[in-house]
């Protein structure tokens, strides 16, 4: 259903309906609990749609002295100053190197924390119902569960909560 007319004027009522459809399609999707996945590291990881407020590409990145080396430093977000944190270094891997897929994914702002943790990339949403709980072999604080997907992949769920407020990870200085 095309919205525009052949004289390039948008039709309202197309417009109306295809907005509808749009909201029915986006609101049966609603039903399935589902998380927004990305990779770090090589592994897959899971946030929840509560706990994320946006993934962006990663503006210029400013350093910041005498800071642990998974600390990349300080960006700014549209007039906001976020501390950006190599979330894979963080969790003990090499630092990234930044490219086209890297993200920074910022936590919701509920968290009040100021911080964004810099990924290799954004894959989408993942429905939770199409996954398999597993048990976790490497406890962390900040992991909440652990899954398989059918092609055998592993998807660990991060708890935005317990990371943002974890000692290890608001001590950044050296």
């Amino acid at each position: 259903m095309s919205v525009v007319t052949a004289t390039g004027r948008i039709s309202l009522r197309e417009y109306q309906l295809a907005l509808s459809e749009r909201l029915q399609s986006a609101e049966a999707g609603a039903r399935l609990p589902s998380r927004l996945g990305f990779q770090v590291g090589g592994e897959g990881w899971l946030i929840s749609l509560e706990d994320a407020a946006e993934v962006i590409r990663v503006p210029p990145v400013f350093a910041v002295p005498l800071a642990k080396p998974w600390f990349r430093g300080v960006a700014n977000v549209r007039g906001n100053l976020y501390s950006v944190s190599d979330f894979g270094a963080f969790l003990g891997g090499p630092a990234l190197k930044t490219n086209s897929e890297s993200r920074l994914l910022i936590p919701h702002e509920r968290f009040r924390s100021g911080a964004a943790l810099l990924v290799q990339r954004s894959l989408g949403l993942r429905v939770l119902e199409q996954l398999t709980p597993q048990t976790v072999l490497t406890p962390m604080p900040w992991l909440r569960a652990q899954y398989s997907d059918a092609e055998g992949g592993v998807w660990k769920e991060l708890d935005a909560a317990a990371l943002l407020q974890h000692p290890a990870f608001l001590e950044v200085s050296v």
